[in-house]
């Protein structure tokens, strides 16, 4: 026994080895279909426009202190590909050369951006600082996009917090006006998120990604749960809309691409607590309620949560989380087409004259007019020019009763209200972890 447990034990330490060996490996094959973050190139130049190499670039996030390096080659080329969204100090320091630093640069989700440095002849103590503003335009890409910054996705008015909502402010998107209802099973078939044509394209032809990975539903349309909305606006960072003229490493889109990226703990702790309440006694009556003089349907949606993030350990862990609940209550006006009320008496167009002065309740036999020998009924008014089967008359008693003006002798209108329940959680926590220089992971 004791031997079967030494050998098990080793067994496991060797499985253990080979399998961190396998996620090493895994970790150093390039992932560059997963496009979360942005990639910030340029040329180091001297003052004569002569490239420098060995020239290091820093690229230092302000709100975590997390920085990426780079070196200039021989062709005085840099890049520091997968960058955090945010705010960024970059700082280019050489042997023989003045430090430039290049500070309130705003680095967007997917972005190619370039940034090219000159340097001037001094001490590296002497640090110039570059006041030019960043080109916006991105000069190593032909993607046609959007950005909607983090300020916009948390503090526009959005109706049902859905953030997707907010790639319509882009140009060539469009909300699809004629979509399904909800209340119908067909729209299940569609996707249940808002529908969205971009670039003229099928809604289901775009692509909706989350730190790179997908999440178009099962119909290949938007995300969304049974209302049509998605929650967490708190823990979007931001997002881009690619139009048109993306690269391969997007993919599986034809119309679109939607990119977003979670949101992210910082060194300063932050949170927020909210509620958000609609109620029917705001709203305009429907149509048909105007028109039956009846009340509005029950509608509330309470939403309400909190987010929170800060640092575990400086410039090193940080932690964000993010909870959201949706509770609402909706009526839904419908209408549907029942018998008149002429007619569940008995009293139907197909037979116009009137039965041989039968007073109600009297049986119909083989031998009075309109009588149906062999199956029991009566006569339900005087004026009833039909006979009744009672087992037809005792279902007429469980059938609604017409609500609405009467279209004619033998239909009319029987409009209603259903109560639809919405009742969701939503909740997120990422983490991020600066294990060296050179790595880091997040989850």
């Amino acid at each position: 026994m004791e031997w079967s447990f030494a050998f098990r034990k080793k067994m496991v330490v060797v499985l253990g080895v080979f399998l961190a060996i396998g996620l090493c490996s895994f970790t150093a094959i390039p992932a560059y279909s997963q496009v979360t973050g942005a990639t910030l190139s340029g040329t180091v130049t001297d003052a004569s426009g002569a490239v420098i190499a060995g020239a290091t670039v820093s690229a230092k996030n302000t709100a975590t202190g997390i920085s990426k390096d780079s070196t200039s080659d021989s062709s005085g080329l840099y890049s520091i590909p997968n960058i955090t969204a945010g705010d960024y100090e970059v700082r280019v320091t050489a042997k023989g050369f003045s430090t430039a630093v290049q500070s309130n640069l705003n680095l967007n989700v997917g972005a190619q951006q370039q940034l090219n440095f000159s340097l001037k002849v001094g001490e590296t103590s002497t640090t110039v600082q570059v006041t030019e503003a960043a080109p916006q335009v991105e000069l190593t890409s032909s993607a046609v996009s959007g950005q909607v910054e983090s300020e916009t996705v948390r503090e526009l008015p959005l109706n049902g917090r859905d953030w997707t909502s907010l790639a319509t402010l882009q140009p060539g998107v469009k909300q699809i006006q004629t979509q399904m209802a909800f209340a119908t099973s067909a729209r299940g078939n569609r996707g249940f998120g808002g529908e969205m044509t971009i670039s003229g394209q099928r809604s289901t032809f775009n692509n909706y990604r989350i730190d790179g990975i997908g999440v178009t539903d099962y119909a290949m349309a938007a995300p969304g749960n049974v209302i049509g909305i998605v929650l967490g606006v708190d823990a979007i960072q931001e997002f881009s809309v690619l139009t048109s003229g993306f690269p391969a490493e997007y993919g599986r889109a034809v119309g679109g691409v939607v990119n977003a990226i979670s949101r992210s703990g910082t060194n300063q702790f932050h949170g927020a607590v909210y509620e958000f309440l609609r109620n029917n006694a705001l709203d305009a009556r429907p149509y048909f309620n105007r028109v039956n003089n009846s009340p509005n349907p029950p509608f509330k949606r309470n939403t309400f949560g909190a987010s929170a993030g800060g640092p575990i350990i400086k410039d090193r862990l940080f932690v964000f989380g993010d909870y959201e609940g949706l509770r609402q209550t909706k009526g839904i006006t419908s209408n549907s087409t029942v018998f008149s009320n002429n007619a569940r008496l008995g009293i139907v167009a197909a037979n116009p004259a009137p039965a041989a002065g039968f007073a109600a309740g009297t049986p119909c036999t083989a031998g009075t007019t309109g009588g149906n020998p062999g199956s029991p009924g009566h006569y339900l008014s005087p004026l009833a020019n039909t006979c009744v089967n009672d087992y037809s008359a005792a279902l007429l008693a469980l059938w609604p009763t017409s609500t609405a003006v009467q279209s004619n002798i033998d239909r009319a209108t029987f409009i209603f209200s259903g109560v639809q329940r919405a009742p969701e959680n939503f909740g997120t926590m990422r983490v991020d972890y600066k294990i060296s220089d050179k790595d880091s992971l997040f989850g």
